[in-house]
């Protein structure tokens, strides 16, 4: 368990899990012990029924060293990880599982059968990652996107990727989350193309191109995070020091911005993959068992709330 187990945030977000019945979920390719248990895991808490997705000699061989009980589970045999991230999107398409859930194959090799144009799990929205935090120095969860899938986004990518995280965090129940577009300043330049983008985007929510959400920007990550250096700096926002949505410029600020609130701030961070036709549960090996079940149990909140969809 993380060092940071005591702090709660996750927990509180995870208590709406308590009363829904679990997911079903297909699992690419679990042929690794980390990938396994954090899917058997997941189930022993009731947040998903897994659907165990690769060759069964190997899945069968990693339980057996692991000591994990998989013998309720239905295994779905392939002969590769190629084959499993196909038959996975495969069981998706046919609602046999609601969730996807990547196990020991290479996060690529899953998103290329994902975003497939045969077959695939495409919407009209872009695909994009979330890193669901918990900061032990932030006073609630924090979501930073996109440092996973989107290089080098384009405006109107930017607005997706803003537009999938209001619309999780809205699914978990919270009203009009604020949202901080960073750059390394916070006034608007030529210079600075991402500057511009977030002015552009604050346009944007006020004539209802983005929804849900209070966005403002450009604002330097210490603006965006204390109330106090934006007010020395004479920036006036309903946003600074209480943001729930952190958009990254590019994928290499938020994946570094990520990693350094794990590694130097102890984070725990939880992943999604969203925009596509269901959640994409993305773990690493680094993560902790307590980051893994966050990532679960907020993507079966997403599964339920597209269930109530009409």
């Amino acid at each position: 368990m993380s060092h940071q187990a005591g702090t709660g945030k996750y927990e509180q977000m995870l208590t709406k899990c308590r009363n829904l019945p679990p997911i079903p979920t297909a699992v690419a390719h679990p042929c690794e012990e980390s990938a396994l248990a954090g899917a058997i895991e997941a189930a022993n808490m009731g947040l998903i029924v897994p659907i165990l997705v690769g060759p069964r000699n190997k899945i069968e061989a990693t339980a057996a060293s692991a000591g994990l009980d998989i013998s309720k589970y239905r295994i779905v045999d392939t002969p590769h990880s190629h084959a499993s991230a196909a038959k996975s999107v495969e069981l998706l398409r046919e609602a046999q599982a609601e969730l996807l859930m990547k196990g020991s194959l290479h996060t690529d090799e899953l998103m290329s059968a994902v975003v497939s144009r045969e077959g695939g799990l495409r919407t009209a929205r872009r695909i994009s990652h979330v890193f669901i935090m918990d900061v032990p120095t932030y006073h609630k969860v924090l979501f930073v996107t996109d440092g996973a899938i989107n290089i080098a986004p384009t405006l109107e990518d930017k607005a997706d990727i803003c537009q999938n995280a209001i619309d999780l965090i809205m699914v978990l129940g919270l009203r009009k989350p604020k949202v901080a577009i960073l750059s390394a300043v916070e006034t608007v330049s030529s210079k600075m193309p991402a500057t511009i983008d977030a002015a552009a985007l604050c346009k944007m929510a006020e004539r209802g191109q983005i929804t849900g959400a209070l966005l403002d920007g450009p604002l330097a990550f210490d603006n965006a995070i204390s109330r106090q250096a934006a007010e020395t700096k004479g920036i006036h926002s309903l946003v600074a020091g209480d943001p729930d949505i952190l958009l990254a410029p590019d994928l290499e600020a938020g994946n570094i911005l990520a990693k350094q609130l794990t590694f130097l701030a102890n984070a725990d961070s939880a992943g999604l993959v969203l925009g596509a036709r269901v959640p994409i549960i993305l773990t690493s090996r680094a993560d902790s068992v307590r980051s893994r079940i966050a990532s679960c149990g907020v993507a079966m909140l997403a599964a339920h709330a597209r269930r109530a969809q009409p």
